[in-house]
């Protein structure tokens, strides 16, 4: 069972998390919070810290691409308790492995994206260094450069 030692309002879980007071009311809604929301005195939510773990594991889990309807899924796993962690570690290496996939997909990116940085680096300084130097907008014959761009 989570501690509940602190007591936060919905407003202050959004100032910390950066979630809006919308985006914790939709989650809730859908299922994606491990345990019930309590309710302080005149009804209005009331999160823990655990509450606030919790929501960080979702948004990580959001922000590295994972689908809601699988979030939801770890959630009603995690609410259901001990005896499911197979289950838990399938869809976590699942997601595990499509991350890893996404990483060597941006890494590729991210060396094209070099390469044309030092290009242009490399051009700008040549250009710098001779006042005299001067290149046509769309250079004929650019052995370097076989990409477009």
């Amino acid at each position: 069972m989570p501690e509940v030692a602190l007591s936060l309002s919905i407003g202050q879980v959004a100032e910390r998390t950066g979630l809006s007071v919308h985006a914790l009311r939709f989650y809730e809604r859908e299922g994606i919070l491990a345990t019930p929301v309590r309710r302080g005195p005149g009804g209005r939510r009331v999160y823990s810290e655990w509450d606030m773990d919790w929501l960080d594991v979702c948004t990580r889990l959001r922000a590295s691409g994972m689908p809601l309807t699988a979030i939801r899924r770890y959630a009603d796993l995690v609410r259901a308790g001990a005896g499911n962690e197979e289950e838990r570690l399938a869809l976590l290496r699942r997601h595990q492995e499509h991350v890893t996939a996404q990483i060597g997909e941006l890494t590729a990116c991210l060396e094209l994206i070099s390469c044309k940085v030092r290009l242009y680096e490399d051009r700008v300084a040549a250009d710098a260094a001779d006042p005299l130097w001067s290149q046509p907008a769309l250079p004929k014959n650019d052995s370097q450069e076989l990409a477009p761009g």
